[in-house]
């Protein structure tokens, strides 16, 4: 996995930790993620702190490990996942740090003409 984010960004970080500890390599790029996520065709109102890249997918913002190895299984044909925004609760914006505070959010399925469904919800 390639995930490119803005240096000193500590939610990306964390997520990065997380991933890495849910069987993921990764590569990490602090150049900001405006760039990538262009090139990679995801439109503006899916958009979160980081972008990665993963088999041909783009993961964007903190998308849960669980659903990204579902995708990777599932092999839908599609743009990515997204989880838009920067929920709390949601992996790498979650803990002490954050209160242990979750609001509900939802990991979406965006195609490649930029419609989007519901992938998971959390709650």
């Amino acid at each position: 996995m390639e995930v490119w984010k803005s240096r000193g960004c500590d939610c990306c970080d964390d997520w990065i930790a997380y991933i890495r500890k849910n069987s993921f390599e990764v590569k990490v790029n602090e150049t900001g993620n405006s760039d990538a996520r262009s090139r990679l065709g995801l439109p503006g109102m899916y958009t979160s702190c980081h972008t990665a890249l993963v088999a041909g997918y783009v993961v964007e913002g903190h998308v849960p490990a669980r659903e990204i190895h579902r995708m990777l299984k599932e092999k839908p044909n599609a743009l990515g996942i997204a989880v838009p925004v920067m929920p709390v609760g949601s992996p790498g914006m979650d803990g002490p740090k954050f209160s242990n505070r979750s609001e509900p959010y939802v990991v979406i399925l965006v195609q490649h003409d930029g419609n989007a469904t519901i992938y998971q919800s959390y709650k």
